[in-house]
């Protein structure tokens, strides 16, 4: 500056915003000589950007678990909310000690089945492509750990997985609130028909008591002009039958007059309140396919999302199986590990069969027997082996609950259930 010579500027044509942050930071892949000889290692938590952190916890870690590790390192408070637990584990991730340590192993422990399965892929195209396949199946915690982690893992698809699981979440929450604009319409709709209805049987009550008080007024004047009528002589008798048969005609009539007003009024009585248990009957399953998604919309949100509000959690969700044996029959054999991991973590103990396919019939009264809960999908089962379930846990009083579909996250709601949770409370 004192020479003369002009400062020192960066150029006009780069913008610092437009540099992207060093995702991952590891002393080996640092080093002044490149990096260290030996296979290709898997990236530790602390060795992540600090931004990443926050969906890492959120996301493969749940509640419960993040709470039990937090307690091996006496930082769990009895009165601590989940969120607080978050953030503090959000911020002990980024130090390289024994506490970031704890949490990369509890982390490895709980995917260790996904970590094994992305093992195999020995190419980015194949690690991008093994986790693409997980967010279709729904299967995201384990696959973004092992994803992240993975020895090939380039900045890309690290940056295609955290996008991924951070939009999954706004479409959880838009897809809660579409359940809910839906509920609210179903029972507006609810309450019309039900006005409606109530306004056409009032209709229909007083059209039925005019009717009866007008063939009574009519009963009344033919039997007063019965009575009296003269009837002295000959003459008179036929003057009088004809003024009678022509009363007769006339309140015939009128008579068949009312008879067919009153079958239209039950026609149209009888549409009316088929009409009705037709929208009764749509809006009854409506509101079961809505309570459905939503409790699997939850259990999904639970496991994928970081929530900030600890009010919208269900306590029941974290609860543990501990002790139920639960006997799953039937669903898809390439997710029947996975639906083992979900049941494992819990606590419970899986016990499976195909429904017949390749394990032999004869094995599901054992198998009934061990469990103390059967579940089976209604969508990927047979007609045979379902009555054969019903039937033996019938037989041995033992409870049974039909899935919607074969899916994990159908699972997971199942579980998460009251009845299915006081079988833990049972077996303790």
């Amino acid at each position: 500056m004192r020479s003369g010579a002009a400062p020192f500027s960066l150029p006009r044509s780069i913008a610092l915003t437009s540099i992207p942050p060093t995702l991952i930071t590891r002393d080996d892949a640092n080093a002044a000589f490149g990096p260290a000889p030996g296979p290709a290692r898997r990236t530790k938590i602390w060795e992540f950007n600090a931004n990443l952190h926050c969906s890492i916890i959120g996301t493969c870690l749940s509640t419960g678990e993040l709470r039990q590790t937090m307690k091996k390192l006496g930082l769990a408070p009895p009165d601590s909310t989940d969120h607080e637990l978050h953030g503090a584990a959000v911020t002990l991730a980024a130090r390289h000690d024994g506490a970031a340590k704890l949490l990369n192993k509890a982390l490895d422990h709980r995917h260790k089945l996904a970590i094994g399965q992305f093992a195999k892929a020995d190419t980015e195209e194949r690690v991008r492509g093994l986790w693409r396949d997980a967010v279709r199946r729904g299967e995201i915690p384990g696959a973004y750990w092992a994803a992240l982690t993975h020895p090939t893992a380039t900045p890309a698809i690290i940056r295609e997985a955290f996008g991924d699981v951070h939009m999954l979440s706004h479409l959880v929450g838009a897809a809660n609130r579409a359940d809910i604009r839906r509920l609210c319409q179903l029972e507006a709709d609810k309450a019309q028909l039900e006005v409606r209805l109530e306004r056409q049987q009032q209709a229909l009550h007083e059209a039925v008591i005019t009717r009866d008080a007008r063939i009574q007024n009519l009963t009344q004047d033919l039997a007063g002009k019965i009575a009296t009528e003269p009837t002295t002589d000959a003459s008179g008798t036929v003057a009088e039958s004809a003024v009678l048969r022509q009363v007769v005609n006339v309140l015939e009539r009128r008579l068949a007059s009312e008879v067919r007003r009153r079958a239209g009024a039950d026609t149209r009585l009888a549409a009316a309140q088929a009409a009705i248990a037709r929208e009764r009957a749509t809006r009854l399953k409506a509101e079961r396919e809505s309570e459905t998604l939503r409790e699997e919309l939850d259990a999904i949100e639970l496991s994928l999302v970081p929530a900030c509000d600890t009010h919208t959690r269900e306590p029941e969700v974290t609860r543990r199986l501990d002790g139920v044996a639960l006997l799953y029959v039937g669903g898809r054999p390439h997710q029947v590990a996975h639906l083992r991991t979900v049941g494992e973590r819990l606590g419970a103990t899986f016990l499976h069969h195909d429904g017949g396919v390749e394990n032999h019939a004869n094995l599901l009264p054992g198998l009934t027997s061990r469990a103390d809960l059967v579940l089976f999908p209604v969508d990927c089962i047979s007609h045979d082996a379902a009555h054969a379930i019903k039937s033996l846990c019938r037989q041995a009083g033992k409870r049974f609950i039909p899935l919607r579909s074969a899916s994990v996250t159908t699972l997971l709601a199942a579980l998460c259930r009251p009845e299915v949770t006081s079988l833990a409370d049972a077996a303790d």
